[in-house]
């Protein structure tokens, strides 16, 4: 039924929640794409592989078709210096390409986080004047042209492939390849018209008002149709809203101790410019009062230290979702729960529930992490909505977590970690810790279906300031029962105990432990170990250091922990009360 303007006699006015990217502000980076040579013949072709499974198969097709087409073409075979199942060009080897080569065909871009990293690699390529293409499965066709966006170069070229070549056999990639072999030709030796304007995607809608305005016959009619439009603009997470009024968000903004301008940080993978007033309003969507907005605040400080790879993980075909541990008076003071069903449901977990679900807001909100474009969840997990607890300091029978960290008795700490996923370590029967530490080994060492696990096999690690998570520094966290934590403490173990002897308990077959990775990014990353491929059942530790596991102790009584594994390195901040 029609309304007549009489009917609506309510308007709700709210802040707009969602930030501008960084690529449409005044100023921003943009680089031209490089000139196409006419015709490759007597030209080098680098071959370039990002260590993505199958990948090589697409390149050895790719190769026979230009050797068969182009007289006198030279060849290089080049990959990753960097990284583990998902490797990326070095500076030094972007240099000598730009030296070398005279186009560049890489491969592949068929999950979230790899698509992103293989569109930077093109970027970095077109940005030194060197022609590239990277073969895209189609549904990473949006999201690959995004970040050909965000990274500076609109015009560079994913070649759309119609599947993953992962899971695929030689001959499915090879004719996957045969069949876009025009569009590879094309992006090689066609020169690429500049866009005159930036690029939409359908599910990414950007509002550049201050404030959004929704009517109705009454308050209720007018909130029921800012949730419609909210979830028609993909700006939900699924679940109803607090509206972000005016009054609400100054409220968070003064509790935040900044101006409402304040530019907090860029926020990946998007690159939106994260300002107070953004995080404020996303935080009163979820549900948060301003006395939670200096835990936010140190959130945000977690989350855009390069070290955790915020733009890796959000982007992911894998669950991956931030877990977030609070530490010291503080939590106590806001009525964070620390006991039973601290990570929810229920309200007494509000609060930690609230702030998780305003971690999730402002990672879609404010860093453009929304399904379908910028973040690419093969099969998502409820942990994303929300997964944050508070430390149970009283029945913790060692140093507190903020101090095992580095911060002060009387500091209130907030620690973020990425992990793959959560399983239970459920033990009622032993007050032996070594028969603890037995059974919990049964967990981590059968976890290497997750690609953190065992991935030092193919990995060379990088500088964690570079961004890209999982170069050593990455943390199996164990949410630690305190029946359990008692057990251990009872028998005299330390901390760096438990950690050693899980470490040496974690153990598995090489073979079994190369299931799931490819033998040539092994080849790549540790020639001194390629006896292994002889002795094939030797045993090899799952993750290279007892430096990757860490306990936190929450919960009530019985002994049922949580072991979540393959996360990121933990990243900890302390929080700044006002």
């Amino acid at each position: 039924m029609d309304r007549t303007p009489t009917d609506l006699a309510v308007r709700l006015t709210i802040i707009n929640p969602v930030a501008e990217p960084d690529s449409h502000a005044n100023g921003s980076e943009r680089f031209p794409p490089a000139k196409r040579p006419k015709s490759l013949d007597n030209k080098t072709v680098a071959l370039y592989w990002n260590g993505k499974q199958n990948g090589p198969d697409a390149l050895v097709r790719t190769k026979e078709n230009l050797a068969r087409q182009y007289k006198g073409i030279k060849f290089i075979d080049i990959i990753g210096e960097k990284g583990g199942t998902n490797r990326y060009l070095s500076e030094e080897q972007l240099d000598m390409l730009k030296e070398k080569a005279d186009a560049v065909v890489c491969t592949s871009a068929d999950c979230g986080s790899c698509t992103s990293w293989l569109i930077r690699d093109l970027c970095e390529l077109e940005r030194r004047g060197v022609p590239a293409i990277g073969y895209t499965a189609a549904i990473f066709d949006d999201d690959a042209h995004f970040s050909c966006t965000v990274f500076g170069v609109p015009e560079a070229v994913p070649v759309i492939v119609p599947e993953c070549f992962s899971n695929k056999t030689a001959a499915e990639i090879h004719k996957m390849v045969d069949d876009a072999w025009d569009k590879v030709i094309d992006g090689l030796t066609k020169d690429r018209k500049v866009k005159d304007e930036l690029p939409s995607f359908e599910g990414m809608v950007l509002e550049k008002a201050p404030e959004l305005h929704f009517e109705g016959a009454d308050l209720m009619d007018a909130f029921e149709g800012m949730q419609r439009q909210f979830i028609k603009n993909f700006w939900s997470d699924g679940l109803p809203l607090i509206p972000p009024t005016k009054k609400k968000v100054d409220a968070m903004i003064a509790a935040s101790g900044h101006d409402g301008d304040h530019v907090v940080g860029k926020f990946a993978p998007g690159m939106g410019v994260g300002t107070v007033r953004k995080i404020a309003a996303n935080a009163v969507m979820a549900g948060c009062r301003p006395d939670h907005m200096p835990i936010i605040m140190a959130m945000m400080e977690c989350i855009l230290e390069p070290s955790i790879g915020l733009r890796t993980w959000a982007m992911s075909t894998g669950p991956q979702f931030p877990i977030v541990m609070v530490s010291g008076a503080y939590a106590e003071k806001i009525g964070m729960n620390n006991g039973i069903c601290a990570l929810g449901p229920g309200s007494i977990s509000e609060v930690n529930i609230v702030i998780g679900r305003a971690l999730r807001l402002i990672m879609m909100n404010v860093g453009l992490s929304y399904p379908g474009i910028t973040d690419m969840d093969t099969i998502g997990t409820p942990n994303k909505f929300s997964c944050v607890v508070a430390e149970n300091e009283k029945r913790n029978p060692w140093d507190s977590w903020r101090v095992q960290q580095g911060f002060k008795p009387h500091d209130t700490t907030v620690t973020v970690n990425v992990p793959y996923g959560m399983t239970e370590l459920f033990d009622f029967q032993n007050s032996d810790p070594e028969l603890l530490i037995e059974g919990w080994a049964t967990l981590s060492s059968n976890a290497v279906g997750s690609p953190a696990q065992a991935v030092w096999l193919v990995k060379t690690n990088a500088p964690l300031s570079e961004g890209y998570p999982f170069h050593g520094a990455f943390s199996n966290l164990l949410l630690m029962a305190p029946d359990h934590a008692s057990v251990f403490s009872k028998a005299g173990w330390s901390i760096d105990d438990i950690k050693q002897a899980i470490h040496r308990k974690t153990r598995i077959e090489f073979r079994k432990a190369m299931i799931n990775k490819s033998y040539d990014g092994f080849k790549t990353a540790h020639p001194e170990l390629q006896w292994l491929l002889d002795q094939p059942e030797t045993m090899v530790s799952v993750s290279p250091s007892a430096d990757c596991y860490e306990f936190f102790v929450v919960g009530a009584s019985a002994g049922r922990s949580q072991y979540c594994f393959g996360g990121t390195n933990s990243v900890t901040k302390a929080v700044k009360l006002p």
